[in-house]
């Protein structure tokens, strides 16, 4: 049965990788990864709601957990390798520096806001934030996250577009219709609802078999994630092998961005609401490679070009993540 729900579960990233493509080529850049972005964002943290509710106060640093592991695997892993396969084909590829810096500036301080401070306040203990902390995060992390959106598709829209001169192996592809384009939006919503089911549906025998192994239990969190992301991941990497890393770093960047700007508000709601305790702030580990994630990241994206190298450091990084994670 784990077999058949795998493979119906590649079946559903497929087609959701298909569907989004089909509505972005339709709408253009960059509304199109950000219609891909939001709806995997949406469904994720109705997953993540869902399970809090469900598990109560063990929960408490599921939240945390789901985060930080979709900034470390979008930041190190889809970033990582979407620069090495573009590397590969392309040897260098250009993006617009004024796009990526607007997008990872605000992703450092969102996720310093949800993740490293609580460790650092004083009138809650533990990694925790007070009712009011939280609330102020919340609204931060949301009013960040839409005033990103705004530059991102009106005030600045230019700066998230390829670079001139950069030849898109798909451009000479038709765009779909009107209604081809509206039939593909309410199939790539079926496809990621399928993606999240049977991820959580899969999620009981990602249980077991972590706790067989004798693996800490922030795995789990880090194997639902990569199932939630899978469609993102492999939309952003056929976009890199297609010479539009442009459209693979609005992609990357935009999920982890909306990834946090709706989730902390999303999880403080119900938090406050069923008076579910919340556990936000990162260990001495976890920081040091949030940390040097973010200083990498600012030196891979200062440049405006790519290369293999650079896309080999970030994987480098996301191995060093999988591993602390299953030997700490």
């Amino acid at each position: 049965m784990a077999i058949v729900l795998g493979a119906a579960l590649m079946g559903a990233v497929l087609a959701a990788v298909h569907h989004a493509e089909v509505v972005a080529h339709r709408v253009g850049e960059p509304l199109g990864t950000l219609i891909l972005a939001l709806a995997v964002t949406l469904i994720e943290v109705a997953l993540i709601v869902s399970m809090m509710v469900a598990g109560g106060p063990q929960n408490a640093a599921l939240a945390r957990d789901a985060v930080y592991s979709a900034v470390m695997l979008i930041c190190n892993g889809v970033v990582g390798i979407c620069l090495l396969v573009g590397g590969m084909r392309h040897r260098e590829q250009s993006f617009r520096v004024e796009g990526a810096a607007a997008a990872y500036a605000t992703l450092v301080a969102v996720t310093a806001l949800a993740l490293v401070l609580p460790s650092f306040t004083t009138s809650s203990p533990g990694p925790t934030y007070t009712r009011s902390q939280l609330a102020f995060a919340a609204v931060s992390s949301l009013v960040l996250w839409g005033l990103f959106v705004f530059v991102q598709t009106v005030r600045h829209r230019d700066y998230f577009l390829p670079p001139e001169g950069t030849e898109d192996e798909n451009a000479h592809l038709p765009a779909a219709s009107a209604g081809q384009a509206w039939a593909a939006s309410g199939l790539l919503l079926v496809s990621l609802v399928a993606v999240v089911g049977l991820a959580k549906i899969l999620s009981p025998s990602i249980e077991a078999a972590v706790t067989a192994a004798g693996a800490p239990e922030a795995v789990i969190g880090i194997a639902i994630a990569m199932l939630v992301l899978l469609p993102e991941t492999l939309a952003a990497v056929r976009a890199a092998r297609a010479n539009r890393i442009q459209t693979s770093l609005n992609l990357s960047l935009g999920s982890a961005l909306a990834c946090i700007g709706l989730t902390i508000p999303a999880v403080v709601t119900v938090s406050v609401l069923f008076d579910i305790p919340l556990v936000l702030g990162l260990g001495a580990k976890d920081l040091v490679l949030l940390g040097l994630t973010f200083l990498v990241g600012t030196i891979t994206l200062g440049s405006g070009r790519t290369n293999v190298m650079l896309g080999a450091v970030h994987l480098v990084l996301f191995a060093v993540f999988l591993f602390l994670s299953f030997v700490p």
